[in-house]
């Protein structure tokens, strides 16, 4: 026993030992992540949540998704998927099965809540910003998009559902409008040197309006 301790025996009662501090500590962490993993899992989406999605097998696959005003959201290799009304648990298993058949086994898939939708105030509900991308060619699902600003052409290419097997891939265009002038502009990216690791020089931030082609493989391409 130290002289402080002797002197002032009720320290030892306000200072717990660090093992057991870290204990307490650790338990109070457990039980606080319990309850939020459990309200997550009893909470149904949605629209304008935002859910993180991690695929184990397939990290490329992981991100962030957008709860669309008709309570659906796309993912690679699924198309569109339905998302309000479900749990994060039941997101996971639609996602799991939706994606299956390109893996040896069933892929491990883990939904969470990343980011609620804003509650509604006084001068009624607050909306979340978006932009519209159209996705145009050889994708699994073409048409248009509703995006958060700022988005880079990387991030908005997981909203496409995937190639389809005749896409060529080191010739997708980004079209752009100039508003003011009426001309377009026309960016080719090669998807395929990027997936072997290349890396672009500044990736592009998409405005809205823009337009993402790809154009069909040609005959020995």
């Amino acid at each position: 026993m130290t002289e402080v301790s002797r002197r002032f025996p009720f320290l030892q009662l306000a200072f717990p030992r660090p093992a057991a501090f870290a204990a307490l500590v650790t338990l109070l962490l457990a039980v606080a992540w319990g309850g939020i993993a459990q309200s997550q899992q009893n909470y149904e989406v949605r629209s304008g949540d935002i859910l993180g999605i991690e695929v184990l097998e397939d990290p490329s696959l992981n991100r962030e998704a957008l709860i669309l005003p008709d309570g659906r959201f796309t993912f690679p290799f699924t198309g569109s998927v339905r998302a309000a009304g479900r749990t994060t648990d039941q997101i996971a298993a639609a996602l799991s099965a939706g994606i299956a058949d390109n893996f040896a086994t069933p892929p491990n898939v883990f939904v969470s809540i990343r980011t609620l939708r804003p509650a509604v105030t006084a001068t009624g509900p607050v909306t979340i910003p978006t932009m519209t991308v159209y996705f145009l060619g050889e994708v699994n699902a073409p048409g248009p998009k509703a995006m958060k600003p700022g988005s880079t052409l990387m991030q908005a290419l997981s909203f496409s559902g995937g190639f389809s097997n005749f896409a060529a891939l080191k010739r997708i265009q980004l079209r752009r409008t100039n508003l003011a002038t009426g001309r377009q502009s026309v960016v080719t990216i090669d998807y395929t040197a990027l997936s072997r690791g290349a890396v672009l020089a500044q990736d592009i931030i998409l405005g809205e309006g823009d337009v993402i082609l790809v154009p069909q493989r040609r005959l020995f391409e």
